[in-house]
């Protein structure tokens, strides 16, 4: 079976879904949910995606999802990788999740962001789960339609803007969504296969010309700039921690006290940078990548216990998030 097109630019955006393997649940309960939002809030801070709207399913999700550093590829390795391993942990369970490769149709720009939002906010009542859309609680439409405030990685205005409309918006998109789905995407995602792109005709023909695009060979300069540089950070946290920076970038052999600012600067690289692994590693001495991720976990532990620890990295955090 060939391998679905991969399209990847700066500021594409992709509705971008994935289902159970075997249609099996993959949110079992309130748990679930969260933590798989939580792994959304990491994938935005660590590779700059940011989320126009959403819904969970029990065996399925939906995301509408903007990728200012033509990284999608990456992003969503890091969304179901990492909640595969967090559900299957709390299933007490292995083996994977989810039926394989997600998939993605790009999105032309200004064009069907806000009628995307509305199929993807409607699931809950084509499925007949909920009598009123309101009631759904693991989607992203309560925070179109109410004071409730969203998370700092959803970003509706891009959706918002298509409404035409500079106040009483709330209102606008309610009305739009109880309207149903129009016909022409109704059209669209009855297709048995999809086409990986959605909008005119130029746009998917240039679309098309940016299939299979190495990431290597998109320019990432105006995003990275607002990025920290590992140097930096090491810097910082140096200075928060009363330390020298060679006992941060230095990696110690033996049986030595536990090192909690040379810890934090790599979870804080990790976090931010937008670097690889194996870049993070070559900054702190490390020969091998596998034991960041260990590393790491040893401190989100050892912040668990000690919240004047978990104080201090929050502020650290407060200064790069994007």
């Amino acid at each position: 079976m060939p391998r679905p097109l991969r399209i990847e630019y700066e500021d594409a955006y992709y509705h971008v879904m994935n289902r159970g393997r075997s249609h099996q649940q993959i949110f079992h309960d309130a748990s679930y949910y969260e933590t798989f939002l939580t792994t959304l809030s990491e994938a935005h801070r660590r590779f700059g995606i940011q989320i126009l709207s959403y819904c969970l399913m029990d065996n399925h999700y939906h995301l509408l999802v903007k990728t200012p550093e033509a990284n999608l590829g990456r992003a969503m390795r890091h969304i179901n990788g990492v909640y595969t391993q967090r559900h299957n942990r709390l299933k007490k369970t292995d083996g994977s999740l989810f039926r394989g490769r997600y998939k993605a149709i790009c999105i032309e720009e200004d064009s069907y962001q806000l009628q995307c939002s509305r199929y993807i906010h409607r699931n809950p009542l084509e499925s007949k789960m909920v009598s009123e859309l309101i009631d759904y609680r693991w989607s992203s439409y309560g925070y179109f339609v109410t004071n409730k405030k969203p998370p700092e990685w959803l970003y509706m205005q891009d959706v918002i803007n298509q409404l035409g409309v500079k106040s009483l918006f709330r209102a606008k998109y309610r009305e739009f969504v109880q309207q149903g789905i129009d016909e022409e995407l109704t059209h669209f995602y009855g297709k048995g296969n999809l086409m990986p792109f959605l909008g005119s005709d130029t746009f998917r023909e240039w679309a098309y010309s940016r299939r299979d695009t190495d990431e290597s060979e998109v320019t990432k300069q105006d995003l990275q700039c607002f990025r920290p540089k590992i140097d930096e950070i090491i810097n910082h946290v140096a200075g928060v921690f009363n330390v020298s920076e060679s006992s941060i970038r230095l990696s110690q052999r033996g049986r030595v006290d536990n090192n909690v600012a040379r810890w934090v600067a790599l979870y804080i690289s990790r976090e931010y940078t937008g670097v690889t692994l194996k870049e993070i590693a070559r900054h702190f001495g490390l020969k091998r990548t596998g034991s960041i991720p260990t590393t790491i976990n040893k401190l989100q532990v050892m912040m668990e216990e000690d919240k004047g620890l978990l104080s201090k990295v929050m502020e650290i955090n407060s200064q790069y998030d994007i």
